[in-house]
C-alpha cells in the first residue's frame, strides 16, 4: 500500500550510478523521478531506463518559459511516457493552461504538477525577491490558480499540504518533497516533514531523494518509509 505513494529521486550524475540505485530501490518504490541533474547529462535514456525498471516515471525538469515553449515540451513528455511533469506555477495562467490543454489533447494520463514555493526557501528568500506574503500563503495562492489553470496536481512542502487539502478538495495529486525520515539531516531543505505527517494531512505522493540514496542500506531505508506510509495511511482510514 505505501509503495504507491513514494518517489525516488534520481540524484545522481550519470547514468550508471542512477541505474545502480534505482534497481536498488525499484522493488521498494512505485515511482522514480528524474531531475534536472540527470536529465541534461543523460536525456531519455534516464527516462527509459526507469520505465524499464517497472515503476512510474517523474520527469522533474520545473518548466517556466512562454507559454508555447512550455506547451510544445508537454508534447515531448507524452511521448516519452512519463507519469508526472512539473512546471512553475509562477509561469503564470497561460502558460499553465497551454500546459494542461497540450496534455488533454494527448491524453496519455500525464498529470502535470505545479510547483508552488521551493521546499529550499523561507520567508526570507521570498521577501528578497519581491514576495511579501509568507511560503504558506504564496503556496495556496499558487495553488488555486495551478487549479483555475487546469493542471492535475502540485508541489508543496509539508508544512502545506494540510492546508492546500483542505481548501483544494481531495482531487488533486498533491507531491510533497523534502521529506526527512526521524534522525535524517536536512541539507538544503528548509521546510520539511516525516513520512508519515505528511501522509496524515494529505500528501498522495512523497519524494525522497539523499536519505535513502545515502543510506547503509537504500533498499531497507527505502521499505522503511513505505511501512511508515502505510500506518498513516491505515490510521488515516
Amino acid at each position: 500500500m505505501g509503495r504507491s505513494h513514494l518517489a525516488f529521486a534520481l540524484d545522481y550524475p550519470n547514468l550508471t550510478e542512477a541505474e545502480r540505485g534505482a534497481a536498488l530501490v525499484a522493488p521498494e518504490v512505485g515511482v522514480l523521478k528524474v531531475g534536472l541533474e540527470l536529465f541534461i547529462q543523460e536525456g531519455h535514456a534516464a527516462v527509459r531506463m526507469a520505465r524499464d525498471l517497472g515503476t512510474e516515471v517523474f520527469l522533474d525538469l520545473k518548466l517556466h518559459d512562454i507559454e508555447k515553449t512550455v506547451e510544445r515540451a508537454v508534447g515531448t513528455a507524452t511521448q516519452l511516457g512519463v507519469k508526472y511533469l512539473t512546471l512553475h506555477c509562477s509561469g503564470g495562467p497561460r502558460m499553465m493552461e497551454a500546459a494542461a490543454a497540450r496534455a488533454q489533447k494527448e491524453n496519455t494520463g500525464l498529470v502535470l504538477l505545479g510547483v508552488t514555493v521551493l521546499t529550499s526557501l523561507d520567508a526570507s528568500d521570498l521577501r528578497a525577491v519581491g514576495v511579501e506574503s509568507s511560503p504558506s500563503d504564496q503556496a495556496l495562492r499558487l495553488a488555486q490558480l495551478a487549479q483555475a489553470s487546469g493542471l492535475g496536481g502540485l508541489v508543496c512542502s509539508s508544512e502545506e499540504v494540510g492546508r492546500l487539502r483542505s481548501e483544494l478538495g481531495p482531487e488533486l495529486v498533491l507531491v510533497t518533497p523534502g521529506i526527512r525520515p526521524s534522525g535524517a539531516e536536512l541539507g538544503d531543505q528548509k521546510r520539511v516533514g516525516s513520512p508519515g505527517d505528511a501522509i496524515a494531512a494529505g500528501s498522495s505522493l512523497l519524494v525522497v531523494g539523499r536519505p535513502i540514496r545515502d543510506a547503509a542500506d537504500p533498499r531497507a531505508a527505502a521499505r522503511a518509509i513505505t511501512s511508515e506510509i502505510s500506518a498513516a495511511l491505515a490510521g488515516a482510514q
